[in-house]
C-alpha cells in the first residue's frame, strides 16, 4: 500500500484529496496543525469507512515541528510515496502593492514558500526510498506571471501583491527541485487546484472542493510517462492543463 502525507489536509481542498487518495487504496498520513481539528478529520474519514488514515501533526510554519513530524512518521513506515504541499494561507485583503506590509509578506512566505521548503527537505529522505516518489505542490494559476501581464485574460483586474507572489516564488522552487529530481524518477508538480468555493476565499469560488481534490490526485498519481518540472491549472486550460508560468 502506498503511502502519501498531505499538509493542511483537516479540512477543504486538503481534507477532499485524502479522501479520494483513500478512496484509491492508498494510506494517507493527515498532516495538521491542530491535533483537535486534525483527529476530528480522521474520525470522519474513518466513519466513511477509510479507515486507513492517521493523524501527523505537522506546523508548516515551524522547522522543530517538521522535523518532529518526520520523526513521528518514519517511526511509522520507511517509504513515502507522495508528498502533497497543500497548506497555504492568502494573507488577507486588501493586497496593494503600495499598502501591503513587510510583516504581511513575511508571514505569508514563510507558510506558502518556507513552508513548502521545510516540509519537502524533512522527508526528501522517505520519499527517495520509494520506487515512484511523487511531489505535488498546491498552486494557483493567479500567480502566473504570463496570466497577469495579459489584459485579455479574465482574472487579469484581480491582483494580489501578497498571495501571488508567495505562489509565484513557490512555482519558482518546484522548477528548481524538479530538475535537481530529474534523474531520479521522482515526479514534481506544481497544480492548481482551481477557483475552488472554500473558507479560504470567503466561499467565493466556483469549483467544488471534490473538482480541486480530483485535480490534485490526477497528478500525484502520475505514472512514470507522466511530466515533471510543470504548472498545471486544469480550470485555465482544460485541453492539456498546462499553465504558462
Amino acid at each position: 500500500m502506498k503511502k502519501v502525507l498531505i499538509t493542511g489536509a483537516n479540512k477543504s481542498i486538503g481534507f477532499e484529496t485524502a479522501r479520494q487518495l483513500l478512496q484509491q487504496g492508498y494510506y494517507v498520513y493527515l498532516g495538521s496543525r491542530s491535533i483537535e481539528r486534525g483527529n476530528l478529520a480522521v474520525e470522519k474519514l474513518k466513519d466513511e469507512g477509510l479507515i486507513n488514515v492517521e493523524l501527523i501533526q505537522l506546523d508548516v510554519n515551524n522547522s522543530a515541528s517538521a522535523d518532529t513530524a518526520r520523526i513521528e512518521l518514519g517511526k511509522k513506515t520507511e517509504v513515502l510515496d507522495i508528498l502533497i504541499n497543500n497548506a497555504g494561507i492568502n494573507g488577507g485583503m486588501p493586497q496593494n502593492a503600495l499598502n501591503a506590509t513587510i510583516e504581511q509578506l513575511q508571514n505569508v512566505l514563510n507558510t506558502n514558500l518556507y513552508g513548502v521548503v521545510r516540509v519537502t527537505q524533512a522527508f526528501i529522505d522517505l520519499l527517495r526510498k520509494s520506487e515512484n516518489p511523487r511531489i505535488v505542490n498546491v498552486s494557483s494559476s493567479g500567480c502566473s506571471l504570463t496570466l497577469h501581464s495579459d489584459p485579455n485574460w479574465k482574472y487579469y483586474d484581480h491582483k494580489s501583491a501578497v498571495y501571488a507572489p508567495s505562489k509565484a516564488a513557490m512555482n519558482m522552487y518546484t522548477i528548481a527541485l524538479a530538475y535537481e529530481l530529474k534523474n531520479d524518477n521522482f515526479k514534481v508538480n506544481a497544480v492548481c487546484p482551481g477557483f475552488v468555493a472554500t473558507d479560504f476565499n470567503g466561499h467565493r469560488g466556483t469549483g467544488t472542493a471534490q473538482e480541486a481534490g480530483t485535480r490534485i490526485v490526477k497528478y500525484a498519481t502520475i505514472d512514470d510517462d507522466g511530466p515533471t518540472g510543470k504548472f498545471f491549472s486544469e480550470e485555465y486550460n482544460p485541453e492539456t492543463g498546462e499553465c504558462p508560468w
